[in-house]
């Protein structure tokens, strides 16, 4: 089976359309996985909401998912990410509210631990580092971890002896499963921050026993534009020209 891997979207509608574009034109993709913050940041969550629902997924919250529905507070927000957040909130429709609060924080499914932030702490943490990553391996029992939050494409690995390490995860070189346990992030759709504007995501064969991540281009003008039209935080419009 493949299944593709996406991420903190953030009410980007543009470039999940485009991701979505990408992922039928590979064809055959029988599930998507999604690490959460589903909205935040961007000016469609609610479309962003319905436009997952009518695919076939499974997804875990993120903490802008959870901040939106008032089910954790913006205290480590930014005034950016504070001032998008109150906005966002006010989009929502009950359908959607009740959509968000009834995500879980970690899913466990085939060899699988799926996690927005990290497997210590789901909703919060980010795993940026070598010994972040290690200190992780202890808190999932599966032999893979997908996760999300940095907003940038990433693989650590953990072999038998105890050694964790960092793996290339890139368009160039396809990313293949051994026998050592993996954390994979995929990279985010609608806000990277790794120096590349295009929407990042990842396509996952269970048959193979590879993931290949993706980049994709789109109308990153359109959504700023909706941004001002919305009177989002001028700092939130410029940094999707940058991919930071």
């Amino acid at each position: 089976m493949r299944y593709a891997i996406i991420a903190d979207i953030h009410s980007n509608l543009a470039a999940l359309m485009a991701v979505l574009v990408d992922i039928e034109k590979r064809g055959d993709v029988e599930e998507i996985r999604c690490l959460g913050d589903i909205v935040g940041y961007g000016p469609d969550p609610h479309d962003c909401i319905e436009l997952l629902r009518q695919t076939n997924h499974i997804c875990v919250a993120g903490n802008h998912d959870l901040a939106a529905v008032g089910q954790i507070d913006t205290t480590e927000f930014n005034p950016d990410a504070v001032a998008a957040c109150q906005w966002t909130a006010e989009q929502l429709t009950p359908r959607d509210s009740d959509y968000i609060k009834g995500l879980p924080r970690v899913i466990n499914k085939d060899d699988f631990t799926l996690v927005h932030g990290s497997p210590r702490e789901p909703i919060w943490e980010y795993v940026l580092s070598i010994s972040g990553a290690r200190e992780n391996f202890a808190y999932f029992n599966s032999q893979f971890c997908l996760l999300a939050h940095t907003h940038v494409p990433a693989a650590f690995s953990y072999d038998a002896g105890g050694a964790c390490s960092f793996r290339q995860f890139s368009p160039e070189k396809e990313l293949v499963l051994g026998e050592e346990r993996l954390i994979i992030n995929p990279g985010a759709v609608g806000q990277p921050r790794d120096g590349d504007p295009r929407a990042s995501y990842a396509i996952y064969d269970s048959e193979q026993k590879k993931f290949w991540l993706y980049r994709v281009s789109y109308d990153v003008t359109a959504t700023q534009a909706r941004m001002v039209e919305q009177k989002l935080p001028i700092r939130l419009v410029a940094r999707l020209s940058h991919g930071v």
